[in-house]
This record gives C-alpha cells, sequence and structure tokens, in this order.
C-alpha cells in the first residue's frame, strides 16, 4: 500500500513522465516548461513566457473497484477491527499554453500522444521518477524529497492512465470555477492509489476449537458433506448407479438422506440406516418401478439427517449439490430424414421421464435442437433438428443444464462411451 504522499507523488510521476518525454521526441518547441500547479498560478501575461505544459488535479473520488474490498469494522467495546485501504481516482487538467500561433495545439498533440503510449505508470517508471539521484536529496525542494518515501511502486495494484471525456458544459463550469481564461485541455483520470490505513487494529487469532467439547481437529465438530462423488468418477450420477456423500463427522444411526429438486413438493428420501464410515456415506439411486418418474433430471441439493455415537437427538448437516444425469435410450431411437429440406427429425426415449416444466436439447453431429413441446410428463422426446452429417455420430442430451454422460473417464486417455451414438441416415 501507498502513504498519504502517493497522490503528490502520482502528479510527481506524470511531470517527469511529460518533462522527459518531449525531450527524447524533440518535440519543435524549445524551451518548454512542464509544471504541476492551480491554473490561476500561471501567468498569461509575461512577454518572455514559454510554450508550457500544466498538470493540474481538479478533483478525487473513490475507485469503486476497491469500494468493497473492505469496510470498516469496530467490537462492541468501539476497538476497531479493520482499516481498509483509501483507494482513489485522480482527476487531471492537462492544458497548454503557448505564446505564438500553433504552440499549444502542438504541446498538446504531443503530450496527449505520449500518455497514449505509457497507459500504465510501471514500477520502475515510478523509482526512477522518484529518485532524488544523481542531484542528491539536499538539492531538491523539500515537497519532491518528501515524495521518495511514497511507496506508489510497491503499492498492490497498478497505476493506470484513462482520457475521460468531458464536454464542453463541464469544461465551461471547472473552467470558470478555477476563474481564469480557458486553453486547449485534456481530461484524464489515474487509477488506483491505495493510501494504506495507519491506524492500528485488533485481528482475532484462528479459532481452534469449537463448542464445549474440545476435539483435535480444524474441522468443525458437525456432521458436513463436503461433496458428493458420483460413480465412475463422472460429473453427474445416473438412476440406479451409486454415490458417495464425502465429508467428516457422518457416521451413526437412524440415517436418512434427502434430495430435494426443484420440481418436488417434497424431497427424496433413502434410508441408509446405521454407518460406521465417518469420512462419507455411500448408497445407490433408485432404479426402476416410479423412479423415472419420482426422480427427475437436473440439480439436487442433498442433505443427510443422523443420530451421532453418543447422542440421541438427530442431526442435519449441510446441503451439497448432486447433477442427476438423463439417459438416452438409443437402443430404440428413431431418425429420419426430409428428402427436400435435408433436416433431420429425431425421437428417442429417455429416463428420468421429462416433465412439462423442464427443458431439453438434443445434440447430433453438432447439430442442436430444443425439444418439441411437450404439455405433460413424457419419457418420449421429439427433436427437429437441421442438416445432421450422415453416419455415425455422438449424442448429448441436456436436461436443465445437465448433459448425459458421453465420457468414459476411467478410461485412459479418456474416450467416448461407444453406446453413445446413432447412425443417421443419407
Amino acid at each position: 500500500m501507498s502513504s498519504p504522499l502517493a497522490i503528490g507523488a502520482v502528479s510527481a510521476v506524470l511531470r517527469n513522465l511529460l518533462d522527459n518525454g518531449l525531450v527524447d521526441v524533440g518535440v519543435p518547441l524549445s524551451p518548454v516548461t512542464v509544471t504541476a500547479v492551480a491554473p490561476d498560478r500561471i501567468d498569461l501575461e509575461d512577454p518572455e513566457g514559454t510554450p508550457s505544459l500544466n498538470l493540474f488535479l481538479y478533483r478525487t473520488s473513490s475507485n469503486q473497484g476497491w469500494a468493497e474490498m473492505g469496510l470498516p469494522s469496530v467490537d462492541g467495546n468501539g476497538t476497531a477491527l479493520a482499516h481498509p485501504p483509501l483507494a482513489l481516482n485522480l482527476h487531471y487538467l492537462l492544458t497548454a499554453y503557448g505564446i505564438a500561433d500553433f504552440e499549444a495545439e502542438i504541446l498538446l498533440g504531443y503530450a496527449m500522444h505520449l500518455l497514449h503510449e505509457r497507459p500504465v505508470l510501471d514500477r520502475a517508471a515510478i523509482r526512477r521518477a522518484l529518485d532524488p539521484s544523481p542531484l542528491g536529496p539536499s538539492i531538491l525542494p523539500p515537497a519532491f524529497q518528501a515524495l521518495t518515501v511514497s511507496d506508489l511502486a510497491d503499492q498492490l495494484e497498478a497505476v493506470t492512465i484513462t482520457r475521460e471525456p468531458m464536454d464542453t458544459e463541464e469544461l465551461s463550469r471547472l473552467w470558470s470555477a478555477i476563474q481564469t481564461h480557458y486553453r486547449p485541455t485534456a481530461a484524464y483520470v489515474v487509477s488506483v492509489v491505495l493510501i494504506e490505513a495507519r491506524k492500528p487494529s485488533r485481528t482475532a487469532l484462528p479459532v481452534l476449537t469449537r463448542g464445549i467439547v474440545v476435539e483435535p481437529s480444524l474441522l468443525p465438530p458437525y456432521p458436513t458433506i463436503v461433496r458428493v462423488e458420483p460413480d465412475h468418477s463422472q460429473p453427474a450420477a445416473r438412476l440406479g448407479e451409486d454415490v458417495r456423500l464425502a465429508g467428516h463427522h457422518l457416521s451413526g444411526s437412524s440415517v436418512v438422506a434427502r434430495f430435494a429438486h426443484r420440481l418436488l413438493d417434497t424431497p427424496n428420501e433413502i434410508t441408509v440406516g446405521a454407518n460406521a464410515d465417518t469420512t462419507g456415506i455411500d448408497l445407490t439411486l433408485p432404479t426402476g418401478g416410479t423412479a423415472p418418474e419420482d426422480w427427475p433430471a437436473g440439480i439436487y441439493l442433498v442433505s443427510v439427517s443422523l443420530v451421532r455415537p453418543d447422542e440421541t437427538d438427530p442431526r442435519t448437516t449441510n446441503v451439497a449439490a448432486m447433477l442427476l444425469a438423463p439417459e438416452p435410450q438409443l437402443g430404440g431411437a428413431v431418425l429420419a430424414r426430409d428428402a427436400t429440406t435435408r433436416n433431420v427429425t429425431a425421437t428417442l426415449d429417455v429416463v428420468p421421464e421429462l416433465r412439462p416444466a423442464q427443458d431439453a436439447t438434443l445434440t447430433l453431429g453438432g447439430v442442436s435442437a430444443p425439444v418439441e413441446p411437450h404439455p405433460a410428463a413424457t419419457s418420449t422426446l421429439t427433436f427437429e433438428l437441421g442438416d445432421v452429417p450422415d453416419g455415425d455420430q455422438w449424442v448429448r442430451l441436456t436436461v436443465d443444464g445437465v448433459e448425459s454422460l458421453l465420457l468414459d473417464r476411467e478410461a485412459e486417455p479418456p474416450a467416448f462411451d461407444p453406446s453413445q451414438s446413432v447412425t443417421v441416415p443419407a
């Protein structure tokens, strides 16, 4: 973070950038003066005046990108717990002054070109601009000597320079407030300056134990599901497959897993009974019977209720997400091609069945199409696709954002599941 000297340091670095840049590019005016004072301090009547550039900080504003990075907070006694940095944008006017015709325009053009080519004040440039050598600190003005310890080059965020559009009305109000004559001007915003808080604050140590019972672990002593692990390293589960609810403190009796879905009025439950594994619960999703109607594809929120050893009251875990993938039944799929339009119509069965409030998309040979309207729950879906290439094509069926399982992730390297393809007629 920077010190409160950072605002002045930015002005000094910009002035140095312009001063050295005009010398390096060989501006066809000599000599040229670069200042950083208020415009009303510029003597417009000096007969011996030289062409000059002036950099004026006319406004500061809060940086919105850092506004939510931290909020001041205090404890019950009023002791400060956090002091976020002061994040500022600096708004500058770059004004060109000339005695003869076209001098101001030439100067402003070169200056804007220099800032355009240096949109970021890198750390090396900042250090060079604020380095008191080779003149030595004693020769420099006291204000500039102070800027050498601003720490601007060491702050976390880079300092950028951006043009700030201003219309004639804004410029007119601004120069009227300055109470001086208008000269050719360009506006810039410099972001971000992070001024570090200097007041002390109090930070609590990490919590080693929770509750009354001391446990030799940093894990909370409550039943917790960390993740849901479908079978075969797949990202989603399917009906009839094994699922592991991995976590900690999951051993106990009267174990019941609940699966909530947006289309279910009450969660589906799977009774596990007793579980001796504290790191996870293994269960199998139902299949057959009414499972295709009761378990719609999509996203489920999984939680577990259990009675911990040495306790009598049940505890409920947090919720974790599980994806239930649709299974296209490709053995009985019917594909037909229109001889005139070359479009392909695909009709296939799916498990579980698709409910009226669910969306489905079929991708076949790189061509995708939404399911045809289905006002009632159905296990037979129809898709009107475009000109799908003929021959064997891979099938992907997506229901409520969850895609059917096309990859065999246990193969080395991963391969497509050969059962997930159909033959498209020519």
